[in-house]
């Protein structure tokens, strides 16, 4: 029986010669890998302005403090995301407005987005969910004429591109994220990209204590002033060596991601019982972070076990994600919570499994998934 774990990480003897490389310099933060690393991501994604920092939340917090939002302010977030999403809303003490998903890709319905934007509205982020990009031409229309910050959450979105431009660089702002199972690792971190030099010397402040100059610019060891309240949100060195070589091998990444995500959909076609997310418009071009399944109403309440049936065969699967994050318990005692309120995104909670399609996943792979899906059903649904 094979096992095929939901991600894994492609780490070989390239990334641990570029660690050990950076152990014997002595050099571990504030040193040229990140530069390195920001200079070639800022050139895979087309972007004028690239930022190392711990993660992708620390990345959309940043932002958030740059732009100065705060208590009494609101930011419209999809209720459909990683609780990051919101999280970084919530640190600055604004309030996290939700808007319901649409059902063909999973994004934001961006039909709901200005019945949702009052006064004390003062940005909008949007997450491409899975990876396929949002159609971002009418919400910069809404963003504009409401005079709203865009933030774009890319944390699975990684060579997702809309008529060719990348992700993250469709608003104002593009958060990523090298978590372990993500397109590319550097076990953590993340980048924040962006056309808007102010935000970048800003976030570039902001992640290091809001210190008025870096290591590198200091003329005096030492000796630096601290002008804004700021954070401790670093990329180190060894972290950025790892993604150094990691962008080396990312175009063959996302190619086995695209191969295997085509050859499912088509496996997909012939199961009744599920249906896959598509993107909502013309000109996108998916990330192909994984290949989420949503399951018929008659399905769904045996998902569980269907997810067993799967781990018994040896096919790993995981949930994007398991609750709308108003759903949530914090939030939703928070902000209060009515079921019923966000019926798309709660439709994808409930009834969706997420299947790999990873670079750790092989053709021969996606076939077994595909019969195990089957076998899989057709046990659950005769027992």
């Amino acid at each position: 029986m094979r096992q095929i774990p939901f991600g894994k990480p492609i780490l070989g003897d390239e990334e641990k010669q570029a660690v050990c490389e950076v152990m014997d310099t002595g050099i571990l933060a504030h040193g040229p890998r990140i530069q390195e690393f920001e200079a070639a991501f800022a050139g895979f994604t087309g972007a004028p302005h690239a930022v190392g920092v711990a993660s992708c939340t620390a990345a959309l917090h940043l932002t958030y403090l740059h732009l100065g939002i705060g208590p009494g302010d609101e930011v419209i977030v999809p209720a459909m995301t990683h609780v990051a999403t919101a999280h970084a809303v919530e640190f600055t003490g604004a309030k996290p407005v939700f808007v319901d998903a649409e059902s063909r890709s999973g994004n934001l319905d961006v039909a709901q987005i200005e019945t949702a934007i009052t006064r004390r509205t003062k940005a909008l982020s949007v997450v491409h969910f899975l990876g396929m990009p949002v159609d971002m031409a009418p919400v910069m229309d809404i963003a504009r004429r409401h005079r709203l910050f865009v933030v774009e959450d890319c944390a699975l979105a990684i060579g997702a591109r809309l008529n060719g431009v990348h992700t993250g660089l469709l608003a104002d702002v593009g958060c990523f994220s090298f978590y372990p199972v993500k397109h590319l690792t550097t076990a953590e971190g993340g980048m924040l990209i962006t056309r808007h030099q102010p935000v970048a010397e800003a976030v570039r402040r902001l992640r290091a204590f809001g210190m008025d100059k870096h290591v590198g610019e200091r003329k005096t060891p030492g000796l630096y002033d601290v002008t804004t309240l700021g954070y401790n949100y670093r990329l180190n060195e060894l972290q950025a060596a790892i993604g150094i070589e990691q962008m080396k091998r990312l175009p063959e990444f996302i190619e086995t991601r695209r191969r295997n995500h085509e050859a499912m959909t088509a496996g997909l076609s012939d199961i009744d019982e599920v249906s896959v997310f598509e993107s909502s418009h013309d000109g996108s071009q998916s990330s192909y972070y994984c290949h989420a399944v949503v399951l018929s109403d008659a399905l769904a309440d045996k998902r569980f076990e269907l997810i067993n049936a799967l781990r018994a065969r040896g096919v790993g699967t995981s949930i994007y994600y398991p609750h709308p994050v108003p759903r949530m318990a914090y939030y939703a005692a928070k902000y209060g919570y009515r079921p019923g309120s966000f019926p798309v995104a709660e439709c994808i909670a409930d009834q969706s499994i997420a299947l790999p399609v990873g670079p750790h996943v092989t053709i021969e792979d996606v076939r077994y998934i595909i019969e195990a899906l089957k076998e899989a059903i057709h046990e659950v649904e005769t027992a």
